[in-house]
């Protein structure tokens, strides 16, 4: 895409079906749609509907007495048929029917239909977390097939939709709950038969679909294609639709089209926010585009966005890469000024810059700021800050700091030990190498290529070949 106007047309409606792989959806028009079936529960008998009515009587009657006792005459006799009837006499009663289902879930005398029944009830009665969790707990069952059990569970949600509860978020609590277990191929077929009854699932869950697809490497390019191909079907993107293609397609490496999305999100009468313009920063941050950089802030402020600690680290990262550490703390500064406070990740960042550079002094002044202001230093920032010591030799500050991060229950990791082991084997200090050496064994670290190559060059310039041919 080489312009804004062949991008826009790609996106257009209509033109998703010319991308290779793209697959269209099933389209409904209102005078296809077909209605949800009729409930037609199976008929009780005379003795079963007595029964019935007397399980009824006795669980409305209940009062503290629990369930399981008031029921426990009745138990042997219990059906999953009774189960169904009897929830069609208490379903005006919601929290009744929670306390009766649990009781017959705790003597599997449940079954698959009865789920959706007690679903549809809990969505009506505005519980979708308690909706949620019915839904969940049939796919968290071992040794499931997973083809022929969606099958089932989609028909009979939609066999008893319409007399338990008519409301179309059970199916977007369905479709969620497929996303959430990775059973993306069957959330596409959730959202294709819906089409079928007239029904388009809400934004919020092609939303978790979207973000599911774009966060798969494998799939992040058919998070493309759905976000081009939904709104054929009534869905109506928002802002967190944008952000999160934005994401996809910086991952990507396609920094121009991401960079094209925010000016289509505008076009399309949507505000972009601080998250849609620092992802597109941090992609043209990752391909060293600077300038670009700038003139988004710069846009962001005309537009009343603060950058936010995550965009003004993602700057100062590329400044710190590129060596241009005055501009990288100018970015702190101006990061300051904003009011915006500093995380460990911008600190650590600096400090690693300016060590790399070799200006300790700096580094350090960064590390002591961090304690005044109440930021906890982690490993990588113990790690950059004991390497920078460890380039100018000054083995006692950086053996300081180095008991200092042990101390405050940070766990070393081989790169700190290892720039620390460098570190006294470039001042000669051979025996305070092997203490280290000794530690980081001790400590359950494994010593790297890195680590020994380190120790025998140590070696070998103090003389003591013998040693070093050992190690």
């Amino acid at each position: 895409i080489s312009t804004l106007g062949n991008f826009i047309q790609l996106f257009s409606l209509g033109s998703f079906r010319d991308t290779p792989n793209a697959r269209g959806l099933s389209f409904s028009t209102i005078a296809d749609c077909r209605p949800f079936p009729d409930y037609s529960p199976k008929k009780a008998s005379v003795r079963d509907t007595e029964l019935v009515h007397q399980i009824t009587n006795v669980i409305k009657l209940r009062r503290a007495e629990p369930l399981r006792r008031s029921l426990k005459p009745y138990e042997c006799k219990f059906r999953t048929d009774h189960l169904i009837w009897v929830l069609m006499k208490i379903k005006c009663d919601y929290r009744l029917v929670l306390d009766f289902f649990d009781w017959a879930r705790s003597r599997r005398d449940s079954n698959l239909e009865s789920l959706c029944i007690v679903t549809h009830l809990a969505v009506a009665s505005k519980d979708l977390q308690v909706a949620h969790s019915l839904v969940s707990s049939f796919w968290e069952r071992p040794k499931l097939n997973v083809t022929d059990s969606f099958v089932q569970f989609f028909d009979l949600l939609v066999y008893t939709y319409k007399d338990w509860g008519s409301d179309p978020r059970v199916f977007d609590v369905f479709f969620q709950v497929l996303v959430e277990f990775g059973m993306l191929r069957e959330a596409r077929k959730v959202f294709e038969k819906m089409l079928n009854y007239g029904l388009v699932l809400s934004v919020e869950s092609c939303n978790l679909y979207l973000d599911r697809l774009s966060k798969d490497c494998n799939q992040s390019a058919t998070a493309v294609i759905v976000f081009r191909e939904f709104p054929q079907v009534g869905v109506c993107w928002n802002v967190a639709s944008y952000n999160i293609v934005i994401h996809c397609v910086c991952q990507l490496g396609r920094i121009i089209e991401a960079h094209h999305l925010l000016l289509l999100m505008e076009l399309k009468g949507y505000t972009p926010d601080v998250i849609s313009y620092s992802t597109v920063i941090n992609g043209y941050c990752r391909f060293g585009e600077l300038e670009k950089v700038w003139k988004l802030i710069e846009e962001m402020k005309r537009k009343g966005l603060k950058p936010n600690s995550y965009t003004y680290g993602t700057i100062i990262l590329l400044l710190c890469r590129t060596c241009k550490l005055t501009e990288a703390e100018e970015a702190f500064r101006e990061m300051i000024r904003q009011g915006i406070v500093p995380d460990t990740v911008v600190y650590t960042t600096l400090i690693d810059g300016f060590c790399k550079q070799g200006n300790i002094r700096a580094a350090s002044k960064f590390f002591y700021e961090m304690h005044s202001l109440g930021i906890r230093p982690d490993v990588l920032t113990y790690t950059a800050i004991i390497s920078g010591f460890c380039q100018i030799s000054d083995m006692v500050e950086a053996g300081k700091l180095f008991h200092e991060m042990v101390s405050r229950g940070l766990e070393p990791d081989s790169f700190t030990f290892t720039e620390l082991i460098n570190g006294y084997c470039k001042a000669g200090q051979m025996k305070d190498a092997f203490m280290v050496h000794n530690h980081m064994i001790l400590a359950g670290c494994s010593p790297n290529v890195v680590t020994y190559t380190t120790l025998i060059d140590g070696l070998c310039k103090e003389g003591d070949l013998d040693s070093a041919n050992d190690l």
